[in-house]
């Protein structure tokens, strides 16, 4: 082995074994009962392991200029220490734009608790109450009385007290330091609140007890009373307690929004994403049982249809898996359901440098060349088409990543990592094995390799216009339904609304789902049934989850029933997907227009974007025949098609520049038609690659991910049609001297 050859071994060796020590286990080890003997060393998204994502919108339309120049940081501060107490595992709160917080918090079980902690503005209040019976009258007789205001306390036994305010605080909770949970040793250990003023708030407690002696003292806290006792005597302390019908747990909560602070403004949640644990865990196994039957199938096929030399890629692919563990492991990037998806896709699609580098040592060992001769002059031809067509692919997902949200850019995340992982593997991994086996002593002298298809010689361009016209049709069908369902090919994630899912013991009729949502007034409500009928969507346009949860358990008493997710979107939100999706496609098109135009000429990127319209329109059209919804993740299938189909379409188009300086007596239809049969093996074989893991993806990924499954398996064919009989042909018929 030569010294170069030792160089690039010891090169390989070091990075893959970084790779896998800092990436390995990439997740959680359990022993045989279940609990965690070793933490994975990726992060997990929180629709894999569970937990809240949340968007909210501080509103500062009632403040004055300079209250809501800051108003928006304040929040972010007072909310980030809510949840610092709240005790939740690595949360993360981050400004978004100049008035969202972003919240995130893995591991959250109990929606309704979390959502109240950082939604409650904690404006304290103390008031007095009036007991003039003649004003309670007036207030009955639904006359408004200026100076005072009617409110309900809940007392002790469910019931509600009617009480009459004075509207003017007489002092609020700005001056509160401190609020602890304590128990009460009077009424067996009932839990309250106890807060302490500073010494500002101290001297105006005093003076309030002392001079309302034997009259009540209202505690408001957000328009809500908690209690109202009689001030016996004049408290010069500076304590004082909010008692109530609480639970250990709400007096807790009660206290860390009052240790923190009252929010400067009210706060709306604009946008929510909620996914319990055992839904994480069900996706997490669906998308490794996938991952792993599409790439057995994979490896399987490469060593049967390349021999030795599919050995050599299954090796590489092996190495690529471990390599992207590492990168995720090493930069902290978070893996997501559709990152996992794009796990599974970079497995069908990192064999493509394998296969372009395989098929063109087979074209050079034709013409002779000895073994190592045909090996060093495939990698050389095969070098610029590769990093061609990754190049465009790693342009589409840096774009998805730009404008993806969480979820979306961790499918960019291992996406672009796998483009980068899969050249390396390709290029050097493949390459150090190649040249040691055909150097030294027991150097290899012939690699044999199937071949199904042999010197074909198929009239692509002669079919062109038939293929036009087919390819009209299709997409105007598509198109039509699309149009004719209008607001119903988007999801709630363009659209607004709330998505909700659960899951049943016991197989339910929908019927009967139906009937037990009528009495909360739901029954208009969608609902798509799955998985045996004992999983269903429902969708709504605002949040019942609390009504739907106590319909389902009041009508089916003996069949437990679980949330697995829920999705919140604003009316606003869903516009800003909805733009931020547009103009990702737009960002594409022209980055992938500039680079094809820089790499060859202009007429080929106006052929290539041609081609990508026609791939996107199929699969909108798709979309729409089958009555599926975009979404985010459909976006994302959708831009990552566009990365697929220039890959392909990059292929084809660089063997034509090369076929033009070797063919110059040729016409250019027969250029073209040689070109596309020269690398029409190579097209097919990645088809296939992809569409094995892709076609797991759609039967084992989980009902999560199968419209994203779905739009891939209907643009992977797509995509190698179109770079067949669509961006090649049009070079012909596109107005050129140089066509011509």
């Amino acid at each position: 082995m030569g010294k170069n050859l030792k160089w690039k071994a010891l090169l390989v060796v070091a990075v893959v074994g970084f790779a896998f020590w800092i990436g390995y286990p990439p997740l959680d080890v359990h022993d045989k009962e279940g609990n965690v003997v070793e933490e994975g060393k990726v992060n997990l998204g929180l629709d894999l392991q569970g937990g809240m994502h949340l968007v909210l919108l501080v509103d500062t339309s009632k403040l004055s200029q300079n209250e809501a120049k800051d108003a928006p940081d304040r929040a972010l501060e007072i909310i980030r220490n809510r949840i610092d107490q709240f005790g939740v595992l690595e949360p993360t709160v981050h400004k978004q734009g100049k008035d969202r917080i972003v919240i995130q918090l893995p591991g959250i079980t109990d929606r309704e608790r979390a959502i109240k902690l950082v939604k409650s503005s904690a404006h304290l209040e103390f008031k007095i109450v009036s007991e003039d019976a003649e004003l309670m009258k007036r207030f009955f007789s639904d006359e408004t009385i200026e100076g005072y205001e009617l409110k309900y306390m809940k007392t002790r036994n469910g019931k509600e007290e009617a009480l009459v305010l004075e509207a003017k605080p007489a002092m609020t909770g700005d001056v509160l330091v401190d609020a602890t949970t304590e128990f009460s040793q009077s009424t067996f250990n009932q839990p309250y609140v106890s807060i302490n003023f500073n010494s500002k708030g101290a001297a105006e407690f005093s003076n309030i007890t002392g001079a309302n002696i034997g009259r009540r003292l209202a505690i408001v806290l957000d328009g809500n009373i908690y209690s109202a006792p009689v001030i016996r005597e004049k408290i010069p302390s500076g304590r004082a307690q909010i008692t109530g019908s609480f639970s250990v747990q709400e007096a807790n909560d009660l206290s860390i929004v009052l240790r923190a602070g009252a929010l400067p403004a009210p706060v709306t949640i604009i946008e929510e994403r909620t996914v319990g644990p055992s839904l994480g865990k069900d996706s997490i196994e669906r998308g490794i049982r996938a991952i792993i039957i599409g790439g057995i199938a994979v490896l399987i096929f490469m060593a049967v249809y390349y021999l030795l030399a599919g050995l050599i890629a299954d090796f590489a692919l092996l190495l690529n898996i471990i390599l992207i563990t590492g990168a995720l492991s090493y930069f902290h990037a978070t893996l997501t359901l559709p990152g996992i998806a794009g796990l599974v896709l970079t497995i069908g699609m990192s064999v493509d440098a394998n296969v372009l580098i395989f098929e063109r040592i087979r074209e050079e060992s034709k013409l002779g060349k000895s073994l190592r001769a045909a090996v060093q002059s495939g990698f050389q031809r095969a070098f610029l088409t590769i990093l061609d067509a990754n190049l465009t692919t790693l342009i589409t997902a840096l774009i998805l990543f730009q404008f993806g949200t969480g979820p979306v850019r961790g499918f960019a995340t291992v996406l672009s990592i796998g483009i980068v992982s899969s050249m390396f593997t390709a290029l050097v991994v493949t390459r150090l094995i190649l040249d040691f086996l055909t150097q030294g002593r027991a150097k290899l002298q012939k690699l044999t390799m199937f071949q199904f298809l042999k010197d074909s010689k198929i009239n692509f361009i002669g079919k062109r216009k038939f293929a036009y016209v087919l390819s009209a049709i299709i997409i105007a069908v598509g198109m039509f339904t699309f149009a004719k369902r209008q607001e119903a090919n988007y999801g709630i994630d363009f659209t607004g609304g709330v998505l909700q899912q659960y899951r049943f013991t016991e197989i339910v009729p929908l019927e009967k789902v139906r009937k037990a949502l009528e009495p909360a007034g739901l029954e208009g409500v969608s609902i798509q049934q799955f998985a045996n009928k004992r999983e269903m969507l429902l969708r709504t346009q605002e949040d019942n989850s609390t009504q739907i949860k106590e319909a389902f358990k009041k009508s089916f008493p003996g069949n437990s029933c679980e949330m697995m997710r829920i999705e919140r979107v604003g009316p606003s939100i869903g516009r800003d997907l909805r733009g931020k999706a547009l103009k990702a496609v737009i960002f594409a098109m022209i980055g992938i227009c500039l680079y094809v135009s820089f790499r060859f000429e202009f007429r080929f990127a106006i052929a290539a974007i041609v081609a990508l319209l026609h791939d996107v329109g199929i699969s909108l059209g798709a979309i729409a025949l089958t009555g599926r919804e975009l979404s985010i993740p459909v976006i994302a299938a959708l831009l990552t098609i566009v990365g697929y189909s220039i890959n392909d379409t990059i292929v084809v188009f660089d063997r034509i520049r090369e076929d033009r300086k070797l063919m110059r007596k040729a016409s250019y239809v027969e250029i073209i038609n040689t070109s596309i049969n020269q690398t029409l093996s190579r097209t097919l074989l990645t088809s296939t690659t992809t569409l094995i893991v892709v076609l797991a993806l759609y039967f084992l990924g989980g009902d999560v991910i199968n419209d994203f499954a779905f739009v891939m398996l209907v643009g992977v064919m797509a995509g190698t049609y179109s770079s067949i009989f669509i961006a090649s042909p049009i070079l012909i018929d596109w107005p050129s001297k140089r066509a011509k």
